[in-house]
């Protein structure tokens, strides 16, 4: 998760209050499954637009399929998220590129996934859209039947996560994988009645507790993320408390394209 401010919807502040997402029931009207239902029999490729996507969107699932053993899992890192804090006074974009890298090696680890191989793109941070077909012939070349796709959802209202899954859509409709979506930066923006919210196709994959907690323990490794860098206010915490309720809820909801 990168950005601020950065064109299309509002990804400032602290966004939609994760009780009005719960008390307008719509959380409660997706289907409930459990993680062993949707675990896929092959690989695992999710496509991240930024170090922490792969864990705040599919973390819990991740960590639920990794605990029941033998799950592949590659990760596409999109870009280096050296884009969180334009500006900062305390790390230079090529030093904090390096240290989320880091963190997602050891979030990874949390989820029970130390072996998961990570593709880095090396695309801008803020700026896929305009490298879409680099990542196309990375995806092109990575994907193979029997996979199945992770990628945000179409709409996630971030630039990088709608070019991502608008790249990733194509592929695997071309490569005839299946494929699943995870939101970031909708529960952000969205309100409950948006129409932009997809109500058919979803499910709240159910965590069981050891998921939950090793996707807490993931989400605490990116500590450029979840803690200031510094006092300056360029520094801020992308992650406060107000934005990881939504985040780490006790279920994940997945859209399932066909």
């Amino acid at each position: 998760m990168t950005g601020r401010d950065v064109g299309g919807r509002d990804l400032t502040g602290t966004g939609t209050a994760e009780a009005r997402w719960r008390s307008s029931g719509l959380l409660a009207a997706f289907p409930r499954v459990t993680p062993e239902e949707l675990r896929p029999a092959g690989r695992v490729v999710v496509v991240a637009p930024h170090p922490d996507d792969e864990t705040l969107g599919a973390g819990g699932t991740l960590a639920a399929w990794a605990a029941t053993g033998g799950l592949p899992v590659t990760v596409v890192a999109v870009t280096d998220g050296e884009g969180s804090h334009p500006g900062s006074p305390t790390l230079r974009p090529a030093e904090l590129a390096e240290r989320r890298h880091d963190e997602r090696r050891r979030a990874l680890a949390a989820l029970g996934l130390p072996d998961a191989a990570v593709v880095r793109a090396g695309l801008p941070d803020a700026g896929v859209a305009g490298h879409r077909g680099v990542l196309t012939d990375l995806l092109d070349g990575l994907l193979r039947p029997g996979d199945t796709l992770l990628a945000p959802l179409p709409g996630d209202g971030h630039p990088d996560h709608d070019a991502v899954a608008e790249v990733a859509d194509d592929i695997a409709a071309r490569h005839g994988v299946a494929r699943w979506h995870y939101a970031v930066w909708l529960w952000h923006w969205a309100e409950p009645d948006d129409p932009a919210v997809p109500r058919q196709d979803g499910v709240a994959v159910t965590l069981p507790a050891t998921a939950q907690r090793a996707k807490h323990d993931a989400v605490a490794c990116f500590t450029t993320q979840v803690q200031p860098l510094s006092d300056d206010p360029r520094d801020a915490a992308i992650l406060p408390p107000e934005v990881l309720a939504r985040l780490l809820r006790e279920v994940e909801v997945l859209w399932r394209t066909t």
